[in-house]
């Protein structure tokens, strides 16, 4: 059986609404090839899986179970801090993005792996768990909260929505991330324990692509996959253009 192919595309720095409609637009044509290849009205090679890798401006992303009280700024003091107050349609609470952080949305269907979302996103927890590892830091999981956690401090939040088996939404690891930007809101809805990042935790910054290369090799080896560099912003939009 020949090995899954993901096609990545590393999108630079990019406003948080752009990305998420692409992410939509891809999911989309995913299910929609998926679809009519069932019904055997598919001519042609179907798109393969995509990862997007991304850096957003600070922006903080409210997910459908959330909680708005866990937003403990106005909208006129989130102006003043450039930030965005975003409602979107993953799964989890309130979470913030901005620069230093590196946000990975894998657009996989799950049909071409396995049909388990509970195990998807205990193998993307394990990926980001082998990275920190890559870095000298013991990481690891709490029962019943999503993400990655080095002793009681989350580096890595996840929230995902899943469509007819086609994921989008993913990960937001902290590198070098202002960590300052997390005392706006309760993380996650989570009140009692902190965040930290790769920088906070080695005392240096962290070079991000560097980082990239070793969630790239983690996630092929977890998910059994080959992961290919297809190019940037540019080259994703035409295939959906």
């Amino acid at each position: 059986m020949p090995q899954k192919t993901i096609e990545l595309y590393d999108l630079g720095h990019a406003s948080y609404q752009p990305i998420w409609d692409l992410q939509k637009s891809v999911q989309q044509r995913l299910i929609d090839e998926k679809r009519a290849e069932q019904k055997g009205e598919f001519q042609g090679e179907r798109l393969d899986d995509v990862f997007l890798f991304v850096e957003h401006p600070h922006v903080y992303t409210l997910g459908k179970s959330g909680s708005e009280e866990h937003m403990l700024r106005s909208m006129m003091e989130l102006q003043q801090l450039e930030a965005e107050f975003i409602k979107i349609d993953r799964g989890g609470d309130i979470t913030y993005h901005g620069p230093g952080q590196i946000v990975g949305y894998p657009i996989l269907d799950l049909d071409r792996h396995f049909t388990d979302v509970h195990k998807y996103l205990r193998f993307l927890e394990e990926v980001m768990i082998r990275v920190c590892a890559d870095y000298g830091f013991e990481a690891g999981r709490i029962e019943g909260a999503t993400g990655v956690w080095v002793d009681e401090a989350k580096i890595c939040a996840m929230g995902i929505r899943c469509s007819r088996w086609v994921t989008m939404h993913g990960f937001a690891l902290n590198v070098n991330t202002d960590l300052r930007y997390f005392n706006n809101i309760v993380p996650c809805g989570i009140d009692d324990k902190s965040v930290t990042s790769l920088q906070q935790l080695s005392g240096k910054e962290i070079d991000p692509e560097e980082v990239k290369e070793r969630i790239v090799f983690h996630f092929e080896d977890v998910f059994e996959v080959s992961i290919t560099n297809k190019g940037s912003l540019q080259e994703v939009e035409q295939i959906i253009s």
